[in-house]
């Protein structure tokens, strides 16, 4: 392990604790927060995407919140690299590092490497994007299933970021990106990671989704969204088609009634949550604890790993708590 970055990466399903996990593991160990969300990094995405408070990130060092506007190109590969310069900077100046990955594919690409595969060729882009606007949604995810099924397996069918790099990879190279993944197997030797997972009962995880719904629409969602679009970032860029936006963008637009799309918001959080789950349990490597219940466990485990004094966890059950 010797040369590599040691990071702690805090993982699982939405609204499951890891912020609030990460914001106490990071006030006891003296660590900063890099932040492995995908539309975290946008500037004014913040009740929608859980982001932190302006006092939490006064209480801790985040890292990769606010990066660009939500119009700019952004993915795995240019958060892979922003994300370790961060954390060798962190590395440098002493302090320990905790990854909060709300993204898994991000935290996977952080932690052990990424497939980077042949360069984008716009045109081929923009005629799958076409094909799935002329036969309409789900085209490209029964095509990518029928060339790749274990890609389209893991891709949600409105996850056309994703699905169209898969089907550009097996056009430019004749073989699927899963192949390819599994050939490269993700082995970057730059970071040594202790993956922790926060496991809820999945009665428990809904009702803190409901919950959790509610507290962003009472915060301020539709505003939110409503500002978005009249500083011009449009309702159909990929962050603002994402979980939470869509559903209450239709709202803002009359489609459906407000009680209409909140049901859709909540329930598009819950499949959400459903597939996050399920990507985290297949990785033998993560570890699971309650963040509640179990936080003496999860501090001890991380401070034995960091080889650092463990802290008392009555310091921290104010952050380790349900919001």
């Amino acid at each position: 392990m010797s040369g590599t970055l040691r990071v702690v990466a805090l993982v699982g399903p939405t609204a499951s604790g890891k912020s609030e996990a990460a914001l106490a593991l990071a006030e006891a160990l003296g660590a900063e927060i890099v932040s492995a969300d995908s539309r975290q990094v946008y500037r004014g995405l913040d009740i929608g995407t859980a982001k932190p408070s302006p006092e939490e990130r006064r209480r801790v060092r985040h890292h990769l919140i606010d990066v660009v506007d939500p119009d700019a190109r952004f993915d795995a590969a240019r958060f892979r690299t922003m994300a370790l310069d961060a954390m060798r900077d962190i590395a440098n100046r002493g302090r320990a590092i905790v990854v909060c990955g709300g993204t898994g594919f991000y935290v996977r690409a952080l932690l052990h490497g990424l497939f980077t595969g042949p360069g984008a060729d716009p045109d081929l882009r923009l005629a799958f994007r076409e094909r799935e606007r002329m036969f309409g949604a789900g085209t490209l995810h029964r095509d990518l299933a029928a060339v790749d099924p274990a890609t389209a397996g893991r891709l949600h069918e409105r996850d056309l970021v994703r699905i169209v790099r898969a089907l550009e990879v097996v056009r430019v190279t004749g073989r699927t990106i899963s192949s390819w993944q599994a050939e490269h197997a993700f082995g970057s030797t730059e970071v040594t990671p202790l993956v922790i997972g926060c496991a809820r009962a999945r009665d428990e995880l809904t009702s803190r989704i409901e919950r959790r719904c509610r507290a962003m629409v009472d915060a301020g969602l539709l505003d939110e969204i409503r500002d978005l679009w009249a500083r011009g970032f449009g309702a159909t860029l990929p962050p603002l088609d994402s979980v939470g936006y869509r559903e209450m963008g239709r709202v803002l637009r009359a489609e459906v009634d407000f009680d209409t799309g909140f049901a859709d918001f909540t329930r598009a959080t819950r499949r959400l949550a459903k597939r996050q789950r399920t990507w985290w349990r297949r990785d033998p490597r993560v570890e699971w604890f309650h963040p509640d219940r179990q936080r003496a466990a999860l501090m001890r485990r991380v401070a034995t790993w960091l080889e650092l004094p463990c802290p008392s966890p009555t310091s921290t059950s104010s952050s380790l708590s349900p919001r």
